[in-house]
């Protein structure tokens, strides 16, 4: 009953989502006609409805934005096709150069940077880095919180911040369980000083890495006097050091009333796994070998039957004259128990006492048939995040077959601050970002799901394989390789970055394939897909024309305020769409506005491309969508700490451009 009842508040649930949808889908459409009736040109017109179509797919995100973005792409396309019946000349964008996004400066760049970051993860200078700062910050919190935000807001400044955030956030766990000071005092300053890092350099962000790409779009349809410079690698710093200090002291200064105040770990949960569990999760979990009698009522019924109803978990199985099934390919939910099987199971004591009298089973005190296999060293229980872009978001654990497919018994399932366990139903329920996944596995199986774009592992204290610290000095020397070449030659970025990618593959510190999978080609399709909606904004005379109408509002009054209006603009966008789809989209509007108001184009430009990482308020970036569910955040919490970063920021952000330029 109480699943029935589950899956109707989940219709209810999904009705109303579609009811908002086709509402929002309404308002949009109105919006959309309204505006094509005071646009100047059919151009614009049609534009207009597709930026409308964009913001409206990326805001209810009816499909991944990845898809959408390609969708838009692909429309822009056919308009070539359609122009007749639009009442157009030729098509909103030339097919010729529709796919020159893929062959972009900027999305070579961050596939490049990602590849770089992933090398210098595999030689273990991670580890390297927690074992640093519990050296020198003990186990105090407004010591560690500095160290820790600095050196990620450093590692972000290089790298993708949700890629130095995700190789952060086993330090971070390891840091936790060592000083004893709880995740959700940790990972918000992590977090936010990885968004805020990625300001500190040119290539830290998407939107930066994309921003001179979109200003040489926008110097086509400017006459040669106000054409625009690209930006220097550094340009941006003075302002990202300025943000990434901003940060640090606000949670120094203000962590204590911002952050949640939840129990401290005992110093020992570090040398035991099932009391750190217990103190984070509550799941007072054991393991116990059963063995099923002849006289059992259990006898002929599958594991999917009994584990629900009894709360219990199956972790491996073995009949007589058989091997032990436990692993991948191995466990499924549709196996029958057998007069004689064992059973490895992990359960609450009292219920698995409750299913050992429900069924006649022996319970033997000691592990005997699994002591091996399910010993300390080859398994246990661990903590998994499914991130941001995962492939499993909106799939359940019975989608996927979890325990057959990966190896991984899911136990217990942590979402907005509430832990749910077996019998809850957890099963059933569709993986969302940030879901915490409380799991019993072989270590080696841990091993290769850290290699897996779907999962990011939390769990660092396991015995696992060897990382290739023997190679750190090959990923030292390609990436500072890359970076001199950044700062010293006028080698295009895509082609320098690049160059220390392959040199990471060539020297053996990853292979192609590791390579290939450290690569987001979800934030890759969704880059390279925009680009051509951005030329179109532009090329029409959208930008323009939008622009004159906000220079209409604020266009009297001093330049700093509409550089802060656009910088606003900014932080809006990207709180409801991707900071990549932001940046496309504002820029040229941006470069319109100061050309009207008379100020400087390249630097209303930055301001878009740094404003868009201005992301704290609610956690769809995809770093607050990273951390939420290990730390046990609530969207609460990142009201409270947020609303006063965003202000922070777009302060600190405009009077420093002012002072610089």
């Amino acid at each position: 009953m109480a699943a029935l009842a589950d899956e109707e508040k989940r219709i209810a649930t999904s009705g109303k989502l579609n009811v908002r949808q086709l509402v929002a889908a309404a308002i949009f459409l109105t919006v959309a006609i309204m505006l094509a009736e005071v646009v100047p040109t059919v151009e614009i017109a049609w534009v207009t409805g597709i930026l409308m179509l964009t913001i409206y797919l990326f805001v209810f995100e009816l499909v991944g934005v990845d898809v959408a973005a390609a969708s838009i792409m692909v429309l822009l396309g056919l308009t070539s096709l359609l122009a007749p019946l639009m009442g157009l000349e030729q098509g909103l964008v030339d097919n010729k150069h529709l796919f020159d996004g893929f062959s972009s400066n900027a999305v070579i760049s961050i596939i490049a940077v990602m590849i770089i970051g992933a090398g210098l993860d595999k030689t273990g200078i991670m580890n390297q880095v927690a074992a640093l700062i519990l050296k020198a910050g003990g186990s105090t919190e407004r010591r560690i919180i500095p160290i820790i935000s600095a050196t990620v807001g450093v590692i972000s400044s290089f790298m993708q911040n949700v890629g130095a955030a995700a190789l952060f956030l086993p330090v971070v766990s390891r840091i936790s369980a060592r000083s004893g000071l709880p995740m959700s005092r940790l990972l918000k300053p992590m977090g936010f000083t990885a968004i805020l890092g990625g300001t500190m350099t040119m290539v830290g962000s998407s939107p930066l890495i994309l921003l001179n790409d979109l200003i040489l779009t926008s110097n086509r349809a400017l006459p040669a006097e106000q054409r625009m410079e690209t930006w220097g690698l550094f340009s941006v710093t003075p302002i990202g050091l300025a943000l990434v200090v901003t940060g640090i002291l606000y949670f120094v200064i203000a962590g204590r009333y911002v952050l949640p105040k939840t129990p401290k770990q005992s110093g020992s949960t570090a040398a035991d796994p099932m009391k750190y569990f217990q103190d984070v999760y509550g799941v007072r979990y054991a393991l116990w070998e059963l063995v099923v009698t002849d006289d059992s009522t259990l006898i002929g019924q599958q594991l999917d039957d009994i584990e629900p109803l009894n709360r219990v978990r199956v972790i491996a199985t073995k009949l007589p004259g058989q091997a032990s099934r436990i692993g991948p390919g191995t466990l499924a939910r549709d196996i029958a128990v057998s007069a004689g099987m064992v059973l490895g199971v992990i359960a609450d004591p009292q219920n698995l006492e409750r299913f050992v009298a429900k069924y006649d089973l022996q319970k033997r005190p000691r592990l005997r048939t699994f002591a091996d296999d399910l010993s300390a060293a080859k398994a246990g229980i661990a903590e998994v995040v499914i991130p941001p872009g995962s492939g499993l978001v909106g799939r359940s654990a019975r989608d996927i077959w979890m325990r057959k497919t990966y190896g991984m018994a899911l136990i217990a399932l942590h979402r907005g601050g509430k832990t749910l366990r077996e019998g809850d139903d957890i099963r059933n329920m569709p993986f969302q970002a940030g879901d915490t996944l409380v799991v019993h596995t072989p270590w080696k199986v841990l091993s290769r799901i850290e290699k897996d774009r779907n999962f990011v592992v939390v769990t660092t204290e396991y015995p696992h394989e060897e990382l290739r610290p023997h190679k750190v000095g090959w990923a030292a020397a390609f990436f500072a390789l890359a970076l001199i070449m950044v700062l010293f030659t006028d080698i295009r970025l895509s082609v320098a970055l690049l160059t220390g990618a392959m040199g990471m593959v060539l020297s053996g510190v990853l292979s192609i394939d590791e390579a290939y999978a450290s690569v987001s080609w979800k934030t890759v399709f969704l880059l390279a897909s925009l680009i051509p909606l951005g030329l179109a904004v532009e090329t029409s005379g959208t930008a323009r024309w939008i622009a004159e109408q906000v220079l209409g509002v604020v266009g009297h009054m001093p330049i700093w305020v509409i550089q802060l209006a656009v910088a606003t603009l900014a932080t809006f966008f990207t709180l409801v769409m991707s900071n990549v789809g932001a940046t496309v989209l504002l820029v040229p509007l941006a470069v319109n506005i100061a050309i009207g108001a008379g100020a400087n184009p390249a630097v209303f430009a930055l301001t878009v491309a740094v404003a868009t990482s201005n992301s704290f308020l609610i956690p769809t970036h995809q770093v607050n969508a990273l951390i939420m569910g290990p730390a046990g955040y609530r969207v609460v919490d990142f009201i409270r700490a947020g609303g006063i970063m965003t202000i922070l920021f777009l302060l600190v952000m405009t009077v420093v451009m002012g002072l610089l330029y």
